[in-house]
C-alpha cells in the first residue's frame, strides 16, 4: 500500500463522489427526523467539513465530497481508489453513533444506512470500516466444489431454490465462537458484499455479472444449508477464505443497490443441475484462479463490451445461465408479474394501496390515498413519493425492484407495530 496523502489528494480535490446517509430507528426501522450528522476526513476527525440534518423520511441532502480519480478505480492501481470519511450522528433521545472510513468514490452516490438505539447512558457507537477487498490484504478464496452432493445420508438440502428474507452472517472464520452472527436481510447482505469486494465506478455489465455471482455462491449455501450440516447455526460467514466479504454498518452505492433491486430473484444455473452454482472467483490480479472469474478480469471485459452472461460465461463456461427462484420469501404478496401504473385495476393494486397506507404512518411525508382498487393519480403521487424516500427512480410506475421495496418497508413498518401497539 502506498504512503502517500490521503488527506493531500482530497484536498486538492482532484474529483467527487456523493453521499446520502439515511437515519433511522434500530427497532423497527421508522425514520429519525433531526437527526444531526457532522462529516470529517477519517484521521482528522475535528476538521468539520459538512453539517446536516435528517429530514422527516430521515434522509440528508445529497454531499458533494472530494474522491481519487476515477482512473484509480476502473483499472489496477497502487494508489487508494476511495477517500474515507467519519460520520458523527446524534438525535435527541437516542445513542451517538460514529462510522469511521465511510468510503467516497468519484462519480457515484454513496448510501450510508445508519440505526441508531434509544439513549441509555451508554458510550457512543463507534464502527471502523476496514479495507476494501480490491485495496486489502484478506485471504484468497479456499477452493471448493461448484455443484454440492446432495445425496448423503441425513444431510439437509432444501427442496427448491428460494430466496431468503434473512441470512444469518457469521462475522469471522466458521471456526470462531466468539464471532457475532447477524440477521442481515438477503438483499442488503448482496449490497454490501458487492460494495465490499467490487467498485461501483466499474461498466454496468461487470457489476451485474459479480453480483450475478455472489447471488449464485449464497443461495448455494442457503439451497444445500451448507453451514448447518456442519453443525453450526449461520447461514454464511464473512470470511473471504470461505465465503465473501461482508463488513458490519459500511456503505454501499446507489448503482450498485438498484442492480441488485433489480436482478435479486436470480442465480446460475447449468443444465440438469438443481442447485444455484457455488460461484467463485478473485481478484484477477493479487491472485489468480483458472476457471473462475477474475474480478479485475470481468471489468477488463465490461470495457471492451461484454455483456454479463458473455463476462460470466467466458470464465464459467458455456453452458451457465441465468435462472430465476422459485420463490421469494418475506414478502405479504408477490410480484404481480407486469408493472402496475395509471389505469390499472384490481387486487394488485389494491394490495399495493393498503401497503403504501401503512408505510405513510411511518413516513409522513406520503399521502394516505383511497383504498379502491384504482390506479389514479393519487396512487402514482404517492408511489413517486416513496420513490423518492427510498432511492428509487421517481417514474410512479410500480416495477419490480418498486413493488419489493413496498413490500420490504412494509414488512418492518408493521412488525414493530405488531410490537408497540
Amino acid at each position: 500500500m502506498r504512503s502517500f496523502s490521503i488527506k493531500a489528494m482530497q484536498t486538492d480535490r482532484p474529483d467527487e463522489g456523493r453521499l446520502k446517509i439515511h437515519v433511522t430507528a434500530a427497532s423497527g426501522g421508522t425514520p429519525i427526523s433531526g437527526a444531526r450528522i457532522t462529516v470529517s476526513y477519517t484521521g482528522e476527525p475535528d476538521r468539520q467539513l459538512e453539517e446536516v440534518t435528517t429530514d422527516s423520511s430521515g434522509n440528508t441532502e445529497e454531499l458533494e465530497l472530494a474522491a481519487p480519480p476515477l482512473e484509480y478505480s476502473i483499472e489496477p492501481s497502487e494508489e487508494q481508489p476511495y477517500s474515507e470519511y467519519t460520520l458523527s450522528i446524534t438525535a435527541p433521545g437516542f445513542e451517538p453513533v460514529e462510522v469511521v472510513g465511510a468510503e467516497i468514490l468519484p462519480e457515484v452516490t454513496a448510501l450510508q444506512e445508519i440505526q441508531m438505539i434509544p439513549e441509555q447512558g451508554e458510550e457512543y457507537e463507534r464502527f471502523v470500516i476496514p479495507a476494501h477487498t480490491l485495496f486489502g490484504d484478506y485471504p484468497p478464496k479456499i477452493a471448493e466444489a461448484e455443484i454440492k452432493p446432495t445425496n448423503e445420508t441425513g444431510e439437509i438440502v432444501l427442496s427448491r431454490v428460494v430466496v431468503p428474507e434473512f441470512v444469518i452472517v457469521h462475522d469471522g472464520v466458521p471456526t470462531d465462537s466468539t464471532a457475532v452472527d447477524y440477521w442481515v436481510r438477503y438483499r442488503d447482505y448482496i449490497k454490501n458484499v458487492a460494495s465490499s469486494e467490487i467498485y461501483a465506478t466499474w461498466t454496468d455489465a461487470a457489476i451485474r455479472a459479480n453480483v450475478l455471482a455472489i447471488m449464485s455462491f449464497t443461495l448455494n449455501r442457503v439451497y444445500t444449508e451448507w453451514y448447518r450440516n456442519k453443525g453450526y447455526d449461520f447461514t454464511i460467514t464473512s470470511s473471504t477464505a470461505f465465503d465473501h466479504k461482508w463488513i458490519h454498518n459500511r456503505n454501499i452505492y446507489e448503482n450498485i443497490s438498484r442492480i441488485v433491486d433489480e436482478m435479486f430473484g436470480n442465480y446460475l444455473s447449468r443444465p440438469n443441475v438443481k442447485q444455484p452454482i457455488l460461484t467463485q472467483y478473485c481478484d484477477g490480479r493479487r491472485v489468480t484462479c483458472p476457471n473462475w472469474m477474475s474480478q479485475w478480469g470481468s471489468q477488463a471485459l465490461g470495457e471492451q463490451g461484454y455483456s454479463a452472461i458473455q463476462i460470466l460465461r467466458n470464465y464459467y463456461g458455456e453452458s451457465i445461465y441465468i435462472n430465476t427462484a422459485e420463490e421469494i420469501s418475506g414478502v405479504p404478496y408477490s410480484w404481480p408479474g407486469n408493472n402496475l401504473s395509471e389505469g390499472s385495476r384490481g387486487q394488485k393494486v389494491l394490495q399495493l394501496q393498503e401497503q403504501l397506507n401503512r408505510i405513510a404512518k411511518a413516513y409522513p411525508a406520503m399521502p394516505t390515498i383511497s383504498e379502491d382498487g384504482i390506479y389514479g393519480p393519487a396512487t402514482a403521487s404517492s408511489v413517486r413519493t416513496f420513490q423518492s424516500i427510498f432511492g428509487l427512480p421517481q417514474t410512479g410506475i410500480v416495477d419490480y425492484p418498486t413493488w419489493y421495496k413496498v413490500s420490504e418497508i412494509y414488512v418492518a413498518v408493521s412488525r414493530i407495530a405488531e410490537l408497540n401497539p
